[in-house]
Parts: C-alpha cells; structure tokens; sequence
C-alpha cells in the first residue's frame, strides 16, 4: 500500500557518522503509539535508550471489546507529535538533533502505519535527514539489546506476541532462519480469544493470566496442539475450541471454576512454547534464548523458561517489561543496529509506502526503506 509523496523524489544515499548518530524511532502498527530517542555510540558498543513514551489506547477499545482500525488511525495522529515533543523534552535535546527517523514500516494495520510513515517521512523531510522503515517483528526480535542484560549472537529467538509465534536461529542482525512457526493462532490470539470465551474484558490475555493466579492448573485436562508433532511449528487453534466446549459444559459453574480455566488455558499454551523452545534449543545447539514480543511478559512462561533452561545451562534474556508490547524504543533500536551492522542504508527518500502483510524474511537483504 502506497502512501503520499511527503519529500524529494530521488533517493539519495546519506552515510552517518559511525557514531554518536541520534535516531527517532516511531511505532504505531496497532493500539499503541510510541515515539523514543536512541543514541549510536561508539565502535561496537550497544545503542542507548535516551528517552521514550508510549500511549495505549486499551481504555478507547474496551467499549467494542477489541481494536477498531478507524479509531486507532484516529488515535495516533492525536498522540504521535506530543509524544514525540515529550520524548525530546525529556533527552533534553532539540528536533533539530536527530540524524535519522525510523519507523514502523510494517506489518500491521494499514491506517495506523500510515500516520506512523507520514510523520515519519514529513520530519525527515523537514530535517533534510534519512528516514528508514523497520519490520515490526525485527524491533521485537532486536528490543532485548535494550535490556540491563542484553544477550550475545547467536541465539534462539522465541517470538510471541498477539499475532506472532514464531521460533527463529538467529546469527546477527539481519541474519534470521526461520525454524517454526504458528500454522493457524498465534499464542497472544489464544489468550485473547479463550479470554473473550469465558466473558472476561478486554484485553483479554493480561486479563487471563492474572485471573490464572487464583485457579488450579491442573483443573481442566486442555489439548497441547503439536506438542509431539517432531517439528517446531505451532497450532493453537485447536486450544480455543476445547475451551469453547469446556465453557459450555460447565454452564452456569463457569463463573465459579472461571479461575480454574484460566489456569488450565494458561498451563497448555506456556508448556507448548516452553517444550517447543527448548527443542530448538536442542536441535541447533545453542545455549542462548531471546523471547520477546507482548505475551514475553506472561509470569508464568518466564517462571517455567527460567526454570528449564537454567537446569540446561541455557541462559534466557527478555526485553524489559516496559518494552515487552509495542513500542518505540524497539524501532529506533533496530534501526540504530541494522545500519551499525551495514545491512540497512537509510535514504533521503520521502515516498513512502507501507506493508500490512509482511514476512521478516523479505526484509533480510533490503538496502533501503
């Protein structure tokens, strides 16, 4: 999908300084609007976190009980400049500062990464700057580098967001395999939609695992879709419907075993991601894991990945809580790493376009936004 010309017509190339380069990273792929500050450092150090600010938009969703793609375009054309003036307030520095402006480029919903690529291009443009669009997935996949313990390549990657499952090896930035992923729901869907079964609120899946807290794990007997299948592909689907059924046959019970569900639902899909993590583990050899994305901050998969791996000398790194959901801080991050590592140049080129649909395979050999 193709946007508004904004800027120049010709592409022209911009080498930044090898350091010290400031960037603007902005996100606005669905329900949440973020805008951060990352400064390149020198030589091989990581890219720091200057500042960031996010705004959810859960509370104007909740009275339709999921996100309306209309309000949320709506939404973020209201919040995306204050955002961005907070975040320059806080760093202490002037528009004026910024060497590069990324964002979210795609996939996600089409409007609101039209607001997200117009800003983006309108500033960069204004600035004289390159602009450079970054896949959604590479931020998440890259964003526990902003971490306190930030990890090492190579290593696993489990990816587990609302519309993502996927395991990946990955090498270096820009260097992804793809080892397995979901064939229908991805898990954060499963939480969703088991959640939206037994009547509880939006959003569904922190709404669950809080409510899992109180209930017994082992209450429900849930299918584990290809737990055993031999492969590292994902299905949870299937988990859904035996929830559906469950719920029906408790009737008017649900409300006093609702709790229990919820610890039953909770139980099958972590011990799916947490058997299927350590496969992959077990089949490329290393000893390092990376999990990352909105369903990341779920206490009890870390709890259970901690334990795991820990009894394998595997060491498991997360993205802060804070930057567990989507988020500003993970685009300029990426962007800031893609260009440092050369397997991103950005462009003085204000045309921009964005991709709903989009594999993070199709991004591993592009040159420029």
């Amino acid at each position: 999908m193709t946007g508004a010309t904004v800027g120049s017509p010709a592409a022209r190339r911009l080498h930044l300084p090898i350091m010290n380069f400031l960037i603007l990273g902005v996100e606005s792929s669905c329900d949440e609007t973020g805008v951060a500050l990352v400064r390149q450092g020198k030589g091989a150090a990581l890219p720091a976190l200057l500042a960031h600010a996010l705004h959810s938009q859960i509370a104007m969703h909740q009275a339709y009980g999921g996100v309306v793609p209309e309000l949320a375009s709506r939404d973020h054309i209201r919040r995306v400049l204050p955002l961005a003036r907070a975040v320059l307030a806080e760093a202490a520095l002037p528009l004026k500062a910024v060497d590069l402006v990324a964002f979210t480029r795609g996939p996600g919903l089409a409007g609101a990464l039209l607001v997200g690529a117009g800003v983006a291009c309108a500033l960069a443009a204004a600035l004289k700057v390159p602009v450079l669009g970054i896949h959604h997935l590479e931020g998440h996949l890259l964003s526990p580098f902003l971490s306190a313990d930030p990890p090492e390549f190579p290593f696993v990657a489990l990816l587990v967001s609302g519309g993502h499952t996927q395991l990946m090896r990955v090498d270096g930035v820009g260097a992804y395999a793809l080892l397995g992923e979901t064939i229908d729901d991805a898990a954060g869907e499963a939480f969703d939609k088991s959640a939206k079964l037994m009547g509880l609120p939006y959003p569904g899946g922190p709404v669950l695992a809080k409510l899992a807290e109180q209930g017994d794990p082992a209450a429900f007997k849930l299918p584990r879709p290809l737990l055993h299948s031999g492969d590292l592909d994902f299905s949870f689907a299937g988990l859904k419907t035996a929830v559906l059924t469950q719920a029906r046959k408790l009737g008017d019970a649900l409300q006093e075993r609702k709790a229990d569900l919820a610890a039953s639902t909770q139980a099958a899909i972590v011990e799916v991601l947490v058997k299927k993590s350590l496969k992959a583990l077990a089949q490329t050899g290393l000893e390092r894991l990376v999990v990352a994305g909105g369903v990341g901050a779920n206490r009890q998969l870390r709890a259970l990945l901690d334990a795991a791996c820990a009894d394998r000398g595997v060491r498991v790194h997360y993205p802060e809580l804070q930057l567990c959901t989507d988020n500003g801080a993970m685009i300029a991050m990426a962007a800031a790493m893609r260009v440092q590592a050369g397997v991103a140049q950005p462009v003085h080129q204000y045309e921009f376009d964005v991709r709903p649909r989009w594999s993070l395979h199709e991004t591993l050999h592009e040159r420029a936004a």
